[in-house]
């Protein structure tokens, strides 16, 4: 199983991170000196794929042109002998190779991955969301991708969240095959608290085949009234088999202000010439344990 596309929807409007994406693409939301869909982007890369999907709307150009050439800024950068930034600034624009198409109408996450089935057509791809940010010694699309070729299946990725937050993602249950590899029996989006069938969530990665679209094309509109890619996988799931891979490393939720404040803070760590004045000035800031 050969994966050389990836679908990354961005389409939607970001209501979690408003009134900062009231302008801005929660996608390019920075997070320490790299916007969000960057990091993304490089996790596919790292994993072999060359081309990235965007789905996105009429007004997300900016995503697009950031990981195109800006000639003016380039011109710049190169009189004032900047060759450093210089170099990071065309990089990016030779990462991978982009390719757009709109989604019309927000209709939920199935209905932008179907949105992508002309370019995709027969191949087997990689599902990438657009807001969560994965780090560790492998990429998590990577581990994925690694799994689907071994057991040629479609994989999704999951993490195991804590009891209070089940439902705010889809939930499956399964059987556990191999270490952190599960046959997946159900998949529920969003289920009550008390209700959900693990605690084990789909959190943003997939390697799905090409039937998926099949599958896509027979939902109706599911939990708030859009077309939900967890449906489909119930469908593929019980057609041919359907497996999830406990993703080894760390996740950030780029849409949870929590969650994305911890990731500048960790990005910004990682700079050895910044660590040392960030953690004297975040010092004061934390209040006393005590222990």
């Amino acid at each position: 199983m050969n994966i050389r596309k990836v679908v990354i929807p961005v389409a939607g409007w970001g209501t979690r991170s408003l009134p900062a994406t009231k302008n801005i693409p929660k996608e390019m939301l920075p997070v320490y000196n790299k916007p969000v869909v960057q990091y993304v982007v490089e996790e596919a890369m790292r994993s072999g794929i060359g081309d990235v999907v965007f789905v996105t709307n009429r007004d997300k150009k900016i995503i697009e042109d950031h990981f195109d050439y800006n000639l003016q800024l380039e011109s710049v950068l190169e009189r004032a002998g900047k060759i450093e930034m210089l170099r990071q600034v065309r990089e990016v624009a030779e990462m991978v190779n982009i390719i757009s198409i709109r989604q019309k109408q927000q209709l939920g996450l199935g209905h932008a991955v179907l949105c992508a089935r002309d370019v995709v057509r027969d191949e087997s791809f990689a599902v990438m969301v657009g807001d969560d940010l994965m780090f560790g010694m492998t990429p998590g699309i990577k581990q994925l991708i690694d799994v689907a070729a071994s057991e040629r299946l479609p994989v999704i990725g999951v993490m195991e969240v804590p009891a209070d937050k089940v439902n705010r993602y889809g939930i499956i249950s399964g059987e556990e095959f191999a270490p952190g590899i599960f046959k997946v029996n159900k998949l529920v989006e969003k289920p009550k608290l008390g209700e959900a069938p693990s605690r084990l969530a789909i959190v943003g990665r997939y390697v799905l085949t090409p039937d998926i679209f099949r599958c896509l094309e027979q939902m109706k509109p599911g939990h708030g009234g859009e077309i939900q890619l967890t449906d489909a996988l119930q469908m593929l799931a019980d057609d041919r088999g359907l497996l999830a891979v406990k993703i080894r490393g760390m996740r950030f939720d780029a849409g949870d202000w929590a969650e994305y404040l911890t990731a500048n803070i960790y990005f910004a760590l990682q700079d050895e010439e910044l660590r040392d004045e960030l953690v004297r000035q975040l010092k004061p800031l934390l209040p006393y344990s005590g222990t």
